[in-house]
């Protein structure tokens, strides 16, 4: 289960982080979610992956005002670079992180 503070802990301790927030009982963020950590783990070695299951751990996606789902944070270096709530695409998603993620890690 996340918390806060080990999902602050994850997002300070690594270079690029990706919270995925979620529900069992939303088809979209089940369909999605695939397709896009596949493509995240193709495009970018040094990402961690963080599930997050809005109906149990509520306080996580409060502390982050998550409200909608699916929806996406992607940190670099610490701060919050990339939101993206339910109309997404992978390619845009992978598109619009590939460049600051590239010189980062360069």
């Amino acid at each position: 289960m996340q918390t806060i503070e080990n999902t602050n802990k994850i997002i300070n301790d690594n270079l690029a982080v990706m919270l995925y927030f979620s529900a069992p009982t939303c088809n979209v963020c089940h369909a999605l979610k695939p397709k896009l950590l596949d493509a995240i783990e193709k495009n970018f070695d040094q990402f961690e992956i963080v599930s997050v299951d809005t109906s149990i751990e509520q306080e996580v996606a409060a502390q982050f005002g998550v409200f909608a789902i699916p929806t996406v944070l992607i940190f670099l270096d610490g701060k919050e670079f990339l939101r993206k709530s339910r109309h997404m695409s992978v390619d845009e998603v992978i598109r619009e992180i590939k460049r600051p993620y590239d010189i980062m890690t360069s």
